[in-house]
């Protein structure tokens, strides 16, 4: 008989591709993993693991079982999301990872609502960038991710997860109080054509979508600074160091030195939320969607 959390070890061994990684997603040590393996290895009376260098490779053998295992997870999570349905309530543990202005911005009226109405519910939240999210969510090592596109350049969503809208986000321009277009009451992107840019990190999807948007403004971006948080950006701006986009979700105070700008071509991002579509059913993601939902519309009213 197949032990399910052996072939979950070799199933994070086969996603991830190492023995260290599988033990990251799996929130387990590494002797762990290799102890896991050892013992579905006697199980199946052969080895599933061959040595590759430093580190290890799936066998044949390894490949074919770590197949049936994806199958099965998948088929014991519609089980569970079926069970958990047919209870009705929402309850357990909900792994969540959004992006830093989800964060501010809508987690914590959406966990406030959780915790009121579902109190047998437990979310548990992790910030993380959407791509590493949706991809989380894919293992299987979160439940449910927020993630953002924007209005010209989309993000791929895969195939085997479920989304739903949640709001609109409209960005400004930020730029230092002496900026030769402080005083604009709206502006154009084509108006920053001589300005420096402070970005997010290189290789994320929202860099990628100012290089293209600018470059679609006939600019070449100069990408002065990298900052990660935007309460960084917004302080090298202040500083008068370079411009930066300000999205309106979870902004919190701006920098006194700071000016923000409309964007008179409608910049704006789409937040929304994913999951695995085979979980669809289970109550704790019905009502972590509602709770988002709620927290949304709250912050569309207050003017976010």
């Amino acid at each position: 008989m197949l032990n399910l959390e052996r072939l979950r070890t070799l199933d994070a061994l086969a996603r991830h591709g190492s023995v260290g990684g599988a033990a990251d997603g799996l929130h387990v040590t590494t002797s762990a993993v290799s102890q896991q393996m050892a013992k579905l290895e006697r199980e199946v009376g052969q080895p599933l693991l061959a040595k590759n260098g430093r580190g290890v490779r799936l066998t044949d053998a390894g490949r074919l079982l770590a197949d049936h295992a994806a199958r099965i997870i998948s088929q014991v999570e519609l089980a569970q999301a079926d069970v958990e349905a047919r209870r009705g309530c929402a309850v357990g543990e909900l792994r969540i990872g959004a992006f830093p202005t989800a964060m501010r911005g809508l987690l914590p009226g959406a966990l406030a609502v959780l915790r009121t109405d579902h109190p047998e519910l437990r979310a548990l939240v992790r910030e993380r960038e959407p791509e590493e999210s949706m991809a989380a969510v894919v293992r299987g090592d979160l439940d449910m991710a927020l993630a953002i596109d924007w209005h010209n350049k989309r993000m791929p969503v895969p195939a085997e997860l479920a989304r739903t809208h949640l709001l609109d986000d409209s960005v400004d321009i930020a730029v230092p109080a002496g900026h030769r277009l402080a005083d604009r009451t709206q502006i154009s992107l084509a108006e920053f054509a001589d300005d420096d840019w402070i970005s997010w990190n290189e290789g994320q999807f929202c860099h990628e979508w100012l290089v293209f948007t600018l470059r679609g403004t006939a600019i070449e971006p100069r990408i002065a600074h990298i900052a990660e948080e935007h309460h960084t950006q917004l302080a090298f701006v202040e500083a008068g160091l370079g411009v930066c986009v300000a999205p309106k979700l979870g902004r919190g105070p701006v920098p006194s030195g700071v000016r923000l700008l409309p964007v008179c071509d409608s910049v704006r991002r789409h937040v929304y939320a994913v999951w695995r579509a085979d979980a669809d059913r289970r109550p704790s993601i019905r009502a972590a969607v509602d709770a988002l939902r709620r927290s949304a519309a709250a912050q569309l009213r207050a003017g976010a």
